[in-house]
């Protein structure tokens, strides 16, 4: 999919990678990077910021309630035409208590954003592709939909739900024979501030810079799947044959996965991205 010429919707996308892919895809010749995001100060910041490498525009937007999303998609394409690559980005972690400490409230906010929204915003968007027959979507998950992670149980779940609705759904496109391309993405953490305290054993944190060329480039060549960094594509591959103490141990204490979440604080006062 190329980014010449198209209108690119990222959720999430007044800060952290997301505002980073937005520029990237200014640089590629996007038509208009659009920003839906609950922060206001913060998508007037990077309008302001973006507008030097082309058309920026910005939305206030809930896009963990449907209805909301619906309107805002409606006055989106009302503005600025077609969307043609939709990356929802839009993601968020409470804490990293044990799951008999979570509370409803806790829970209830994290599906809604981290699996929830992101088939709210497809939904509203992806008739308009399958008509045109072309678009294209990417959903950034993360490496804790595919490893399970003690602190992190909800985080942990939102993901692999996230993980597997976007795939699923590439499967009914392919039987379709459409030429809408679906994309997800499984990033270990990474350095925007929203993983803030999180210690990392063996694997690096990843830089969003890193991270934000690794999805376009995804984009651009339809892939239907991308681990980041590579070797976490095989995580399913050692589950399946290793006996789950084993694994345990060498990915939970060997290479400390286990308790990357035991010092972490998230981004203050509100740990969203």
């Amino acid at each position: 999919m190329k980014f010449e010429n198209a209108n690119v919707l990222i959720t999430g996308g007044a800060s952290g990678i997301g505002k980073i892919m937005g520029r990237m895809a200014l640089e590629k010749g996007a038509k208009c990077f659009i920003i839906w995001d609950i922060n206001i100060a913060g998508i007037e910041q990077t309008r302001k910021e973006l507008g030097k490498f082309g058309k920026v525009k910005g939305y206030k937007v809930d896009v963990s309630d449907m209805e909301i999303v619906e309107l805002a998609y409606r006055k989106t394409v009302e503005d600025c035409g077609p969307v043609d690559i939709l990356i929802n980005c839009a993601g968020v972690i409470t804490s990293n208590k044990t799951f008999d400490q979570q509370t409803q409230a806790e829970i209830v906010k994290t599906m809604n954003i981290n699996t929830m929204a992101p088939m709210y915003v497809t939904r509203a968007m992806l008739p308009d592709m399958l008509a045109r027959n072309s678009g294209h979507v990417c959903t950034i998950a993360s490496a804790g939909g595919m490893l399970s992670n003690p602190k992190m149980s909800v985080y942990a779940a939102s993901k692999w739900g996230v993980i597997g609705w976007s795939d699923s759904v590439r499967i009914e496109l392919q039987e379709m024979k459409s030429n809408v391309h679906f994309t997800t993405i499984a990033p270990y953490y990474i350095n925007t501030g929203m993983f803030n305290g999180v210690k990392s054993k063996v694997f690096p944190i990843l830089e969003p810079e890193y991270v934000a060329k690794k999805v376009i480039r995804a984009i651009e060549k339809n892939k239907s799947f991308k681990g980041i960094p590579f070797g976490f594509h095989f995580i399913r591959f050692w589950q399946a044959i290793l006996p789950t103490r084993v694994f345990d141990y060498f990915f939970g204490h060997v290479f400390g996965i286990y308790h990357a979440m035991d010092q972490f604080t998230g981004r203050q006062p509100a740990n969203k991205e």
